[in-house]
């Protein structure tokens, strides 16, 4: 116990909390925090969770999705540390992806970094055990961060990710929903419009950033059903291992083609996984190359944040990836809007 009022007060006065209860939505223990970001000197929000003892622990680095900010409710990110002893921090990175502040910008990837940095003044952290975790655009956020950043982290899990800005932006426009007006906000126009527009989108775009994060481990999800039922279609996930792929293991641009078109693995990629993390969504497709995984599971635009979690906590920083979780616990389903 006095050490846990040792604990809190240092939090009190070295993390500015703004609230004493958790915010609605999440778990007791967790706080709101400002910390300090050097990409433009300003103060940024945050949450934060520490346990209660004083040997490093992991940090789990959870991002939000794309319309929404780091207050939005994703308590599972928040238990699983409570369970595991683990630190978390949930930075908002500029919240929603409809300003050019937001979306991939430098200074979006700045506050990541610096929200790193700052978990490390406020208890000690291992440095060999700092994981990312993200669906939807908080998966692409997550590959933004894989490629910008790679020598941070022992493992990024990404879920249902856009890889590709301006690709998704027509993806957007041919589905009829309204993230191609956030991202047009965002890089102040459409793609086309301009030289120094499209160099906004594909600086915003994981693609072109990935190359940097072949070696480190990495695993990117998503549903067979996404883009049909779901906002992201599949070709986004594969592409992006693509990026990371040996030559010899990239899905081809055929098979994406017919995955976007209709809901169905094709019969020369379809396999029998038993991979029981996943529970009722069960793995379709999975390609390994290096230490970069690529599954298709049978679902929609989901992340399921067990199978990530318990994927992230065997990954150590600098090792080979390790791809036999083993049993554990079946994983639940989290249905997400981008």
């Amino acid at each position: 116990m006095p050490r846990l009022l040792v604990v809190s007060l240092v939090f009190a006065i070295g993390a500015m909390v703004a609230a004493a209860e958790p915010p609605k939505g999440w778990s007791p223990g967790v706080t709101e925090v400002l910390y300090r970001s050097d990409a433009d000197n300003t103060d940024q929000p945050a949450l934060w969770y520490s346990p209660a003892t004083a040997d490093a622990v992991p940090l789990l680095v959870c991002l939000h999705t794309w319309s929404s900010n780091y207050l939005t409710p994703e308590k599972f990110y928040a238990d699983w540390c409570i369970d595991k002893g683990w630190a978390m921090v949930r930075p908002n990175f500029r919240g929603p992806n409809s300003t050019p502040a937001a979306l991939g910008s430098e200074l979006a990837v700045k506050d990541v970094i610096a929200a790193v940095a700052w978990a490390k003044t406020q208890r000690k952290i291992d440095p060999d055990r700092i994981y990312l975790i993200g669906g939807s655009g908080g998966g692409h956020m997550s590959l933004q961060m894989a490629g910008r950043a790679p020598e941070l982290w022992a493992g990024v899990s990404a879920w249902c990710p856009i890889s590709d800005v301006a690709r998704w932006h027509a993806d957007s426009k041919r589905i009829g929903n309204k993230y191609w007006q956030m991202m047009e906000k965002a890089c102040g126009g459409a793609p086309g419009t301009s030289p120094e527009i499209d160099t906004q989108y594909k600086h915003r775009s994981p693609l072109t950033h990935l190359p940097a994060a072949k070696g480190l481990n990495l695993t990117i999800s998503t549903g067979i059903e996404d883009g049909h039922k779901g906002s992201v279609p599949v070709g986004h996930t594969l592409r992006a291992f693509n990026a990371v792929a040996a030559d010899a293991d990239k899905v081809s641009d055929a098979d994406i083609a017919a995955m976007e078109a209709k809901p169905v693995m094709p019969a020369t990629l379809l396999q029998t996984i038993v991979d029981p993390t996943y529970g009722e969504n069960k793995p379709l497709f999975r390609r390994v190359s290096g230490n970069a995984q690529v599954t298709i599971f049978q679902g929609g635009h989901n992340i399921l944040p067990e199978a990530g979690l318990m994927w992230l906590e065997k990954q150590r920083k600098g090792k080979p990836a390790v791809w036999e979780v083993g049993a554990g616990k079946s994983a639940s389903k989290a249905t997400i809007a981008p």
